[in-house]
């Protein structure tokens, strides 16, 4: 595409800045009357150069477009007879030793100029581009641009990654400069596939595309190219996701370093794993490039996954039971369909999640059925399964709420007190089957006046706790008690008992309360040695 940009540029050129393109031009002709023809007489140079060592090589001269040198003016504030690389000479060898070699011929022949030298041969650039680039003073002092590369390299150069479908005499030919655009595009689709947000996604392959390259080694001597900034981790993920999931520690030069280490060119990296490790929040902080932060994404989402689909299966079983339908895999595939998820995991993760409520599910299926959670229930009594002048409250120790599944165990003089099914105080009372009763909640609409104790670990910040009591607030959630049980220098432990409807109402304060940067830690509080 070069030949059509400089075209282009030069049509562009002729017609929006005629006079600068026309002045250009014309101080070509006068160099060139005082000198001759430079590219000519310079080209001819390198030749015999060549030839003198014995070196087989193919040389091109050409001057700098008019636009290209407008624009070196105009950016470097310099005058036309300032400009250091008006005329470009390219020099094609066989193979890099030669490259190499032909780099001092040319630095013996003509003065180096200070700081105009860069060898992308050694350290490439991360569109797989690699020649040496160095700027002398030719002939009469006209400093003069030289790049130096193998015929391989000039096919990358030329063809960029196109150039690795190379033929040669009607045969496939592998170009081993030249970047597999198969296992490019492959590795963006798998990535792009894995990944829920696309603007993230484009980010993180931007920045590796136009990031500098450092090249590692494997403790076999394999090469591993990673974007300058990248880390064991980073490393680790891109030999395979399975190894970077499992890395506890890294080796570097047979040392052992922290997994934020920044790596830098040619060091030798061992990965060291461990069966039943897994990938931790912190490390998408640590690593550099997207395939890293995605996999480990993709695995944090994984094991969450798991939990949220039976936390979300036990909340639409509720929300099914309260309006008297029962939980079908049928049921469940039928609403994953109509919210356009991709099944009924898919569906239980989200409500698990709180990203869903269980309560909308079921009035999406059974519209019929709203009308039945619009009623309040009486908060005096909240259950079935009790006479109406039989005492009831719920037991301190494990503080049931709507939706959870519930027991009562009969106290003499205090009636009944309902535990949830899994309160760890129900084992005193496994020889005394007479005094369990079977209790369920009323469906409907409970009011917000469950109490619930919970332990939170929060930063040590200004306005942590506020924005804390604010969360809840805004959930509709009363906070009944609040205070402190431990204080740091960098954080605090607090007890909050705050009032719920039911289980799907706490459920999403929990849910909110452990997004929020700032708590570490969000634990509901059960003691079964608190008196029921």
């Amino acid at each position: 595409m070069q030949w059509m940009r400089e075209e282009l540029e030069d049509l562009a050129f002729r017609v929006l800045n005629p006079e600068a393109r026309n002045s250009i031009l014309r101080r070509f002709i006068t160099l060139q009357r005082e000198s001759g023809d430079v590219i000519a007489r310079i080209t001819a140079d390198i030749r015999f150069e060549l030839e003198k060592a014995g070196l087989d090589g193919t040389v091109y001269g050409r001057a700098k477009k008019p636009y290209s040198v407008w624009r070196k003016m105009q950016e470097k504030e310099l005058s036309f007879s300032r400009l250091s690389d008006i005329y470009g000479f390219r020099i094609i060898m066989d193979d890099v030793s030669q490259c190499y070699e032909v780099l001092g011929l040319i630095h013996q022949r003509w003065r180096a100029v200070p700081g105009r030298f860069k060898d992308y041969i050694s350290q490439p650039k991360s569109n797989g581009y690699r020649s040496i680039h160095t700027t002398v003073s030719g002939r009469d002092g006209k400093r003069v641009e030289v790049q130096i590369r193998t015929r391989e390299m000039h096919e990358v150069a030329e063809a960029g990654v196109a150039a690795h479908w190379a033929y040669k005499d009607g045969t496939r030919a592998a170009n081993p400069f030249a970047v597999d655009p198969a296992k490019w595009v492959a590795g963006l689709t798998e990535r792009l596939d894995s990944s829920e947000d696309h603007d993230e996604f484009l980010e993180h392959v931007k920045m590796e595309m136009y990031a500098d390259q450092v090249f590692c080694f494997t403790p076999k001597g394999d090469v591993v190219q990673l974007p300058k900034g990248a880390t064991p981790l980073d490393f680790a993920y891109a030999i395979h996701t399975r190894i970077g999931n499992a890395t506890v520690s890294a080796k570097v030069d047979g040392l052992r370093v922290p997994l934020w280490t920044r790596l830098r060119n040619g060091q030798s990296v061992e990965i060291i794993t461990a069966e039943g490790q897994r990938p931790q929040n912190s490390w998408i902080e640590l690593v550099h490039t997207g395939r890293a932060k995605a996999s480990i994404r993709r695995a944090l989402r994984e094991e969450d996954r798991e939990r949220f689909i039976r936390l979300g299966r036990e909340l639409a079983r509720v929300a099914f039971e309260k309006v008297g339908r029962k939980l079908t895999d049928k049921a469940l595939d039928t609403a994953a369909r109509a919210q356009g998820l991709k099944g009924p995991n898919d569906l239980l993760s989200r409500i698990g999640a709180a990203e869903i409520s269980a309560r909308s599910v079921v009035e999406q299926l059974y519209p019929e059925t709203a009308s039945l959670t619009g009623p309040e229930v009486d908060v005096s009594r909240p259950v079935s399964g009790l006479d109406p002048d039989i005492p009831f409250r719920r037991a301190a120790c494990c503080q049931p709420v709507p939706g959870e599944r519930i027991v009562g165990i009969t106290y003499r003089g205090k009636g009944v007190v309902a535990h949830a099914i899994d309160c760890a105080a129900l084992a005193a009372f496994e020889s005394q089957p007479e005094r369990w009763i079977d209790l369920h909640w009323h469906g409907g609409k409970h009011p917000a006046c469950h109490t619930v104790s919970l332990e939170l670990t929060i930063t040590n910040s200004a306005g942590v706790l506020g924005r804390v009591c604010s969360l809840i607030g805004e959930q509709g959630a009363n906070i009944s008690d609040l205070r402190f049980l431990d204080r740091k220098p960098d954080y605090f432990r607090i007890f909050v008992e705050i009032d719920v409807s039911d289980a799907e109402h706490l459920h999403r304060i929990l849910t909110i309360l452990s997004a929020e940067t700032d708590v570490a830690q969000v634990i509901r509080q059960r003691d079964p040695n608190r008196q029921p």
